[in-house]
């Protein structure tokens, strides 16, 4: 005689476990919820802005002096405090990049303004670059072939270039490129000491006219490394065959630019005349 199988008991509380893990999960969501809302945001903010300062054409003018955007972040210096490029850098101020945009619009609607007969010419462009604004001037309008001197009639040219810039908070660094065909003379022996000699050379003239203080100024020779243009026309080797004058914000601690509407209106001054 077979034994009969006990019935199996119903567990009717199973619905306890699926619902304890719920539970937790849903506890654990919101702990990062809070977690996330309660972040640094002033350093989420700090990262957010110098992430996008570095893709974008950062400039100062000793004009832009304004007070901090609405928005920005403080890290307990007071309003009218000036700021450096390498507060900005390193999130003590934060400018809006908007106004970075317009003040380096502003300075390039300037250049084009002054130098607008040499433009016409196609012997400079303006335009902007990734790291700020560039004006370039062509070979041939300021440079005999393999030679470092600038044309005698480019200096009043160069003068206005540089009382321009010596009016703003920018630092210059002047570049010089040339084509890829190589060149040896009694002068120089390769590209490289052509472009590094023309950089120089300009470097030196706008020392002599006394507009932008030597801290502010470097040089440097890129040879045929950084061409704009095909080497393989002898248009593109014209494009090539250049120096560029690349305005830069100032990276040096030790130096101070303000930005306060006062002096942004006084570069609007400068700028108008």
């Amino acid at each position: 005689m077979s034994r009969r199988k006990p019935a199996e008991h119903l567990n009717h509380e199973r619905w306890l476990v699926s619902y304890a893990d719920f539970i937790t999960l849903l506890f654990a969501f919101f702990v990062v919820l809070y977690a996330t809302s309660k972040a640094d945001q002033r350093k989420q903010q700090l990262v957010a802005q110098s992430i996008d300062s570095a893709f974008q054409s950062l400039g100062i003018f000793a004009d832009s002096a304004r007070k901090p955007a609405p928005g920005k972040v403080n890290s307990g210096a007071s309003a009218d405090q000036p700021v450096t490029p390498m507060n900005i850098v390193m999130g003590e101020d934060v400018l809006a990049p908007a106004q970075v945009k317009e003040d380096l619009e502003q300075l390039s609607r300037h250049m084009q303004q002054l130098l607008a007969d040499q433009i016409a010419q196609h012997t400079v462009s303006v335009k902007m670059g990734k790291d700020g604004l560039i004006i370039s001037l062509k070979e041939a309008g300021f440079y005999d072939s393999g030679s470092a001197t600038p044309h005698t009639e480019a200096l009043p040219v160069l003068g206005r270039v540089a009382q321009a810039l010596g009016k703003t908070a920018y630092d210059l660094r002047i570049e010089g490129h040339t084509d890829n065909v190589p060149i040896h003379n009694a002068e120089f022996d390769s590209n490289w000491e052509l472009s590094s000699a023309r950089a120089t050379h300009l470097a030196r003239v706008f020392l002599a006219s006394g507009s932008i203080p030597p801290e502010r100024l470097s040089a440097s020779g890129y040879a045929e490394y950084h061409p704009v243009a095909t080497n393989a026309t002898a248009e593109g080797r014209a494009e090539n065959r250049r120096v560029d004058l690349l305005i830069l914000p100032r990276t040096r601690t030790n130096l101070t630019m303000p930005w306060g509407d006062s002096n942004r209106q006084s570069w609007r001054k400068i700028t108008d005349e």
